[in-house]
């Protein structure tokens, strides 16, 4: 399925050509992942490219909140739920999406894993508020309804990905949960930010799918390694050192097979100065640490993936395309070396 060493991207890019964003994807990584396009439109920000179906939503210019729902798409809401229908992306919110599935017929062949991806819960309900700015999170139908929106984003995505692959990955782009523990979320408990993570997880993987969790901070790593996910994405070019902090957690994640992807590519500013011998450095000092920590050496450059360390639509197109030129190089490096 994976091969060592293996390249993908987490999602966001800083174009607003589809094409162009497809083509560099396409040129780039090995697992290709479709391009979410934030400066092209409000709607293709992280929350909002998911609300999409929510009878609850409401979008005026820039600002999207919950406001009560209407009825009749509240009816086809819990419709769709009932009978696991989905719920669709559409090409005002996902351009990429559309454009990656037009070029992956073009192309006429059949990968090993193509990867989508949604909003974790916890940053979905804990991003969305009500007309009262108070997040959808403290609202414990409104939570469990928006968890069910995301399963039926990944039904969706599924069903439409899983033409052009054997299997299809799924990321759950989870950023809140670096602030966890926070006084910012004082109220989320681990227990529940734990259980919400295994429900898309566990659902992710019945439907067939791989799941992975990306969160380009520092968090609690033991919460999101129990939650049973197959991909573990973090920053490994600022955070290198934290996952050693848990060797015991690492090592039982790698033996019952599971994946780090390590986001060895930084998405800041810090990418204007990266030269590739001294990433390179850095991401061998990663996985020696980990190995020190007593992670079989072995195991661990048989079960990594290599990726940004997040989303490169933060940055300028001349910076994303140099992360994605570095990404290449040190796979490259690995994979032909």
């Amino acid at each position: 399925m994976f091969q060592s060493f293996n390249s993908t991207g987490i999602g966001s890019l800083p174009h607003t050509d589809p094409v162009e964003a497809c083509k560099v994807i396409f040129d780039s990584v090995d697992i290709p992942f479709w391009p979410q396009l934030p400066h092209r439109s409000f709607n293709e920000l992280m929350v909002p490219q998911y609300s999409e179906g929510f009878p609850f939503i409401k979008i005026e210019g820039e600002n999207i909140y919950i406001n009560s729902a209407e009825e009749a798409a509240e009816t086809v809401f819990y419709e769709a739920i009932a009978n696991k229908s989905g719920f669709p992306i559409s090409k005002e919110y996902a351009a990429g999406f559309y454009t990656f599935i037009d070029m992956l017929k073009e192309r006429d062949e059949k990968y090993n894993v193509i990867k989508g991806h949604i909003t974790g819960p916890l940053t979905f309900a804990l991003s969305l508020t009500d007309s009262e700015k108070r997040p959808i999170f403290f609202d414990d139908e409104k939570k469990e309804l928006s968890l069910e929106l995301l399963k039926g984003k990944v039904i969706w995505q599924m069903d439409e990905l899983q033409k052009y692959a054997d299997k299809v990955l799924i990321f759950i782009d989870e950023p809140i949960l670096s602030a966890l523990g926070t006084s910012s979320y004082v109220g989320v408990s681990n227990e529940e930010a734990s259980r919400m993570l295994k429900e898309i997880v566990a659902f992710i993987q019945e439907c067939g799918g791989i799941a992975g969790i990306h969160c380009c901070g520092k968090a609690d790593w033991p919460l999101v390694l129990s939650s049973g996910v197959d991909v573990f994405n973090y920053d490994s070019y600022f955070f290198w050192d934290t996952l050693g902090i848990y060797p015991e957690e690492i090592k039982g994640f790698i033996d019952r097979g599971g994946i780090i992807a390590s986001g060895i590519i930084p998405t800041t500013d810090a990418i204007k100065e990266v030269t590739f011998p001294g990433l390179k450095e850095q991401f061998e000092r990663g996985l020696t640490s980990l190995e020190k920590a007593g992670v079989p050496a072995d195991k661990l450059r048989n079960q990594i993936l290599i990726t940004p360390s997040c989303g490169t639509g933060s940055l300028n197109t001349e910076d994303a395309l140099k992360a994605f030129s570095l990404l290449k190089e040190l796979r490259n490096s690995y994979v032909e070396g």
